[in-house]
């Protein structure tokens, strides 16, 4: 999550792209490993272990552990937590939650994000609603993020489908470029106005991520100084893909 200008955009050569595809298929299939073991009665640091530990297996790196100080490998977010959630051995999950998971790898120079919302076990109609409804946000951003078009574009996409089936958008915290470095240009948001922002090109690299409220889209940080929570302890849903732009429409990177 990102807030910047876009005036140091890197567009990344073919060499880059293949190295920026096996770092994104080992965070995509860390994630789905994640999503695998989610149950209830698991905790947030288990999550946090099957993670660590396919990406260590592949000889990468988890980007996340010690970014800036955050001490996991994943950022593990139960019910109202919308992003950066630290696993927990006492955070248990139960029946009727929903976890979002976000990972990415540095392989080779190169780091990737990823993210989805599980449900643990049996959900409600309304947060089975929120998190198809993130989801499908998720994609209409990405079929905005073609050559000539705009990130506002991407923006505009999420918000119109989050706002026209009741739920609200963070506006605080933003997707972002990913490549050497694990934030780069341009800012992604996830609210905005058509053909604003910084102009897609061939080559660039982004990581889009909405994030959803059922309620209310305020949003305030806890105490640890990382995990960032609703204000009205409404359920969030959080989805993730790096994509990359090209001449034939955008490519998912991070799909398994």
């Amino acid at each position: 999550m990102y807030w910047g200008t876009y005036e140091m955009i890197i567009v990344k050569s073919a060499e880059e792209i293949e190295i920026m595809r096996e770092s994104c298929r080992i965070a995509a299939q860390a994630l789905k490993i994640a999503g695998e073991s989610v149950a209830p009665g698991i905790t947030t640091a288990y999550i946090n272990k099957v993670v660590h530990d396919y990406i260590i297996s592949q000889k990468a790196t988890p980007s996340f552990l010690n970014y800036s100080g955050f001490p996991a490998s994943a950022c593990v977010s139960v019910n109202e937590e919308v992003i950066h959630g630290i696993p927990s051995a006492t955070r248990v999950l139960k029946e009727g939650d929903i976890v979002s998971v976000d990972v990415g790898a540095f392989f080779n120079g190169f780091h990737s994000d990823n993210a989805a919302t599980f449900a643990v076990g049996r959900i409600c109609e309304e947060v089975a609603r929120l998190l198809a409804t993130t989801k499908r946000c998720l994609q209409c951003g990405i079929d905005m993020a073609v050559v000539g078009g705009y990130v506002g574009d991407i923006s505009h996409a999420v918000q119109l489908n989050a706002e026209s089936a009741g739920f609200s958008v963070v506006k605080e915290y933003v997707g972002h470029g990913v490549g050497r470095n694990l934030h780069e240009e341009p800012p992604v948001p996830n609210c905005g106005e058509l053909r604003q922002g910084a102009q897609l090109v061939a080559g660039m690299t982004l990581a889009v991520e909405p994030m959803i409220n059922m309620g209310k889209s305020y949003v305030k940080m806890q105490k640890n100084g990382w995990g960032v929570v609703t204000r009205d302890s409404s359920f969030s849903a959080h989805f993730e893909h790096t994509i990359l732009i090209t001449d034939l429409g955008p490519q998912v990177l991070t799909r398994v």
